[in-house]
């Protein structure tokens, strides 16, 4: 586990702001806003980034049935704080097995969902066919939100992306065929808005998931 903040994009080593740049740099990517430490799941972990981002935190509330919170990531650092949040939960596949998902909100390009999706380029819009309706539909803080087919990411995976309040909303599944899970209408809950409830979070083993590069 990374104990240092890294590129939201790579996951290499980034450069802390000081005389010659204003920003944190990766040496692959420029200017990044900085992926902070991945820790262990629980309640506190969950409490942090609550706290200090300013993009939604997205987790499907009420969980599936046994399903558990198994991690989370903020990218930003302490003076603009988290400009993209990736939560992960883990429980029985619609199918059988261990099925893994991770939703991330971030802004126009940050680049963490490319990441997770495994796609090149910062944000879903060269991927995504929305002339064609939507494979799928969330319902984000009260409001039904289209998602789309997310083309070209690996196989192991299914990706869906779309927009909620004004910010890129990505839902990575796995194993692929856990992509059936998207087709239940999911309520999403942004937990800055959950108030005492998120002390209800059941949580499980860290997602191995969210260290991947």
């Amino acid at each position: 586990m990374r104990g240092e903040p890294s590129c939201p994009r790579c996951g290499g080593r980034v450069t802390a702001p000081g005389l010659f740049a204003e920003s944190w740099q990766c040496a692959a990517h420029g200017a990044v806003h900085p992926l902070q430490p991945v820790i262990p799941p629980s309640v506190e972990a969950l409490g942090v980034v609550v706290h200090r981002t300013q993009v939604p935190v997205w987790m499907p509330w009420p969980l599936p049935v046994g399903w558990l919170f198994t991690g989370v990531a903020c990218a930003g650092d302490d003076r603009s704080g988290g400009r993209a949040t990736a939560v992960a939960c883990t429980g029985p596949g619609p199918l059988g097995g261990v099925g893994e998902l991770i939703l991330v909100a971030e802004e126009l390009g940050v680049g963490l969902g490319p990441r997770y999706a495994g796609i090149s380029g910062l944000d879903p819009g060269p991927y995504l066919d929305v002339e064609k309706p939507p494979q799928a539909k969330v319902l984000a803080a009260g409001r039904p939100t289209p998602l789309w087919h997310v083309a070209g990411a690996p196989a192991d995976r299914a990706v869906f992306a779309g927009e909620a309040l004004g910010l890129w909303l990505w839902a990575v599944v796995w194993p692929e065929q856990s992509g059936l899970l998207m087709y239940d209408e999911l309520v999403l809950t942004d937990l800055r808005d959950a108030g005492a409830e998120v002390d209800l979070v059941p949580c499980g083993a860290l997602s191995p998931r969210l260290l991947e590069s």
